[in-house]
C-alpha cells in the first residue's frame, strides 16, 4: 500500500499503524536477508511507536496525514536512540546517541513510525551500496545488480516493498541515482529546504529529501520535512515550503536535453527518455529539445568532493585506516593533494554553473534529462564491467550539475529496458521552484500510469517473492 493508502485506511480503522509495521517487520525478516537494505532494525520501538499512533487514532487525536506511517531511514541521518554507523567499521558503535536531525524531529512530531536504518557505501562517499562493515546491497529488480548509492538501502526497502517511504541525503546523485535504478521516485529539493544538521562533512553539495514509490507519497513526505530548523544554519524559512496543488504542466516551457551536451547515453534509455519527453508534451507542455550549453560538470564537483572526502579520513584513526572502503582511502589522499587555491578555483567554477543554469530557467519552466546515462549494473564494483573511467562519477553526468547549482530536481521511472530493470527521467527547475517539479512529475506519473504498456512492475511481482 501507498501511503496515502495506509493513512486513509488508518482513518477508516480498516487498519491500524500497528497492522502495517507488524507487516512490515516481517516482510523485511523474509526477504532482507536477499536484498541487505537495513542495518539497523529495533522492533520494540518500532512497534511502541505504532501501538501509540494507533491510540491518537482510536481517540480521534491523530497528528495527521503522516501519523503511524513506517518511514525507513538513511543511516547518515542522526536519530535519537539508534546508532549512525555510517557503513564504517571505525563508528563506535558504544555510545550515547542523542542527536537527533531536523527531518527526524518532524517525523515524529507528525507521529511517524521510524521503522530502521538503511544501508548506505562507508560514509555517503559513492553512488553504489556496498561498505565494510554491511556488506553488499542488492536491487530487489535483479539480485545481481546495483542499486545504486549513496541512498540504496534506502531505495531497496521501497522496492521490494519493505517500506512505504524513506530519507535520502543526495551530494552527487544519492538519491536521484538510487531512485532511477529501482524504479522509485526521489527529490533533491532546492538546498536548504529540507534542513540537515549536522552538516554533512560535503558540504553544501549535499541535500537531504524524499523517497517513495509514488510522486504522490513523495509529496506528502516532502510537505512533513520542509519545516525551518535552527539547527542547520543554511535553512530555508517556512514560507512557500508547501507545494502548489497538481494543476497540469500545459503551457509551460520545457528544455529536453538527451545529453546535456556532453554525456554518451545507452540507447535504451535514450529510447524511453525521449518517448517520456513526448509524454510532456502530449500534456500540453511546450517541449523544445537542445542542450543548455554548460561545461561538463565533474571537474567543478571532483575538487569539492575530495576535499570533503579528506576531512572525513582526517577525523578517522590513522591505525585503522586499512579498514576503510579503499576507494574513499584514494579520494581523500586526492582531496589532501588540493590547494585552497584549487578549492577556491573549483567554488567560483560553481559560481558560474549555477548562474548559467538560472539563466536558463528563466527563459524555461523545466530542464528534463535522463537521470542516469546506464541502468543498474553488477554489484560489487564501482563501474561497469569494461568501462573505460574508475570511478562512480563518471557514470553519472546527469546527477552532478545540480548539486553544483542546487536545484531542485527529481526522477520518476519512465520505463523498462529489454532485461526488466528501470529508467528514471530527471525533472529540473528553478532554484526555490520545488511547486513546478512536483507538478510535472504528477503530471507524467498520471499519464504514464494510465499508458498501455508497463513502465512500473508492481512489487507483487518482484523476483524476491
Amino acid at each position: 500500500m501507498t501511503a496515502a493508502e495506509l493513512s486513509d485506511a488508518y482513518s477508516s480503522r480498516e487498519l491500524s499503524p500497528r497492522d502495517a509495521a507488524e507487516a512490515l517487520l516481517a516482510r523485511i525478516e523474509t526477504h532482507d536477508p536477499a536484498v541487505n537494505a537495513f542495518c539497523h532494525l529495533d522492533p520494540d520501538e518500532t512497534l511502541a511507536q505504532a501501538r501509540a499512533s494507533e491510540s491518537r487514532h482510536l481517540a480521534g487525536e491523530s497528528l495527521g496525514p503522516l501519523d503511524g506511517v513506517p518511514v525507513a531511514i538513511k543511516d547518515l541521518i542522526a536519530t535519537r536512540g539508534w546508532p549512525m554507523l555510517r557503513g564504517s567499521r571505525l563508528t563506535d558503535p558504544n555510545q550515547e546517541w542523542i542527536y537527533e536531525a531536523p527531518s527526524i524531529a518532524r517525523l515524529r512530531e507528525a507521529g511517524a513510525v521510524l521503522l530502521g536504518k538503511t544501508t548506505t557505501p562507508e560514509f555517503g562517499w559513492k553512488g553504489l551500496t556496498d561498505n565494510p562493515l554491511t556488506g553488499i546491497t542488492r536491487n530487489p529488480w535483479n539480485l545481481s545488480k546495483t542499486p545504486g548509492g549513496s541512498s540504496g538501502g534506502s531505495s531497496a526497502a521501497l522496492a521490494a516493498g519493505m517500506a512505504p517511504l524513506a530519507l535520502g541525503t543526495d551530494g552527487g546523485g544519492s538519491i536521484r541515482i538510487p531512485a532511477a535504478f529501482t524504479g522509485t521516485v526521489g527529490l533533491k529539493p532546492t538546498f536548504g529546504r529540507v534542513p540537515s544538521a549536522p552538516m554533512s562533512p560535503f558540504g553544501t553539495l549535499a541535500h537531504a529529501g524524499p523517497m517513495a514509490r509514488t510522486v504522490a507519497d513523495a509529496q506528502l513526505l516532502f510537505r512533513t520535512l520542509a519545516v525551518y530548523d535552527a539547527k542547520d544554519w543554511t535553512a530555508l524559512p517556512d514560507t512557500a515550503a508547501d507545494p502548489e496543488p497538481a494543476t497540469g504542466i500545459a503551457g509551460l516551457r520545457v528544455m529536453f536535453s538527451l545529453t546535456l551536451g556532453y554525456a554518451e547515453v545507452d540507447p535504451e534509455v535514450a529510447a524511453l527518455v525521449t518517448r517520456a519527453a513526448g509524454v510532456l508534451e502530449s500534456l500540453g507542455a511546450q517541449v523544445i529539445e537542445g542542450d543548455p550549453g554548460t561545461p561538463d560538470a565533474r571537474p567543478i564537483w571532483e575538487p569539492l568532493w575530495y576535499a570533503g572526502a579528506a576531512a572525513v579520513v582526517a577525523g578517522l584513526d590513522p591505525a585503522r585506516l586499512d579498514e576503510v572502503d579503499p576507494g574513499l582511502i584514494e579520494i581523500a589522499a586526492a582531496g589532501n593533494e588540493l590547494s585552497a587555491l584549487d578549492y577556491m578555483r573549483a567554488f567560483s567554477q560553481r559560481v558560474d554553473l549555477a548562474v548559467a543554469f538560472g539563466r536558463i530557467l528563466s527563459n524555461f519552466d523545466l530542464l528534463v534529462t535522463p537521470t542516469m546515462p546506464i541502468p543498474a549494473f553488477e554489484t560489487g564494483t564501482e563501474v561497469p564491467p569494461g568501462w573505460p573511467e574508475r570511478r562512480w562519477q563518471s557514470w553519472s553526468p546527469f546527477s552532478l550539475p545540480f548539486n553544483l547549482s542546487q536545484q531542485p530536481a527529481a526522477t520518476v521511472p519512465c520505463g523498462l529496458t529489454k532485461e526488466g530493470l528501470p529508467v528514471g527521467l530527471q525533472i529540473v527547475a528553478g532554484k526555490h521552484r520545488d511547486d513546478l517539479v512536483w507538478r510535472s512529475a504528477a503530471a507524467y506519473e498520471a499519464a504514464r500510469s494510465q499508458g498501455d504498456d508497463v513502465f512500473m512492475r508492481p512489487v507483487a511481482e518482484s523476483p524476491l517473492q
